[in-house]
């Protein structure tokens, strides 16, 4: 981890503190490539089938979108943090389809935030990330748990 990047620890989790998003344009290269991998469905992987669809263009399968979010929040805050991964996601909604060339964003929240009862050198604390597009829609939602190293007394960490 790079040394000016603050080093969150569970402490810095406190309900309401938001960490927002780097901004990320989807390219028709990119979805095809991920949806040839992954999810080979015919509005993921062709113009022509995408616009035919409900989904009106080429679009990015759920799953890529759910990827780009999970990248989104490791720029945002995981990356600099304590973070000790997750036990699970509770919430994963895909709202609106994201196509080649929507620019996306948004933001993740602390939702609340304790100390485990079996572990107290572990904080659990369950956010919320929301994406939007270029307009400002919201494209997809989750709510889930991620789990923090409580500071070590006398440490410094970045106090929000």
């Amino acid at each position: 981890m790079d040394e000016t990047v603050p080093n969150y620890t569970f402490e810095d989790f406190t309900p309401g503190r938001r960490f927002d998003f780097s901004k990320r344009t989807m390219t028709a290269d990119e979805i095809i490539a991920f949806a040839r991998e992954f999810d080979p469905q015919p509005m993921h992987m062709d113009e022509a089938a995408g616009r035919a669809s409900i989904l009106g263009g080429l679009a990015a399968s759920g799953w890529h979108t759910s990827a780009v979010m999970m990248r989104m929040l490791f720029e945002a805050y995981i990356d600099g943090s304590t973070s000790e991964g997750s036990p699970g996601v509770d919430l994963m909604e895909w709202k609106r389809p994201v196509l080649a060339g929507d620019t996306l964003g948004g933001h993740c929240e602390v939702l609340d935030a304790r100390v485990s009862r079996s572990r107290p050198e572990i904080g659990i604390v369950r956010m919320r990330a929301e994406v939007t597009n270029q307009r400002g829609e919201l494209v997809a939602v989750s709510e889930y748990i991620n789990m923090m190293r409580v500071a070590e007394k006398d440490a410094d960490h970045a106090n929000g």
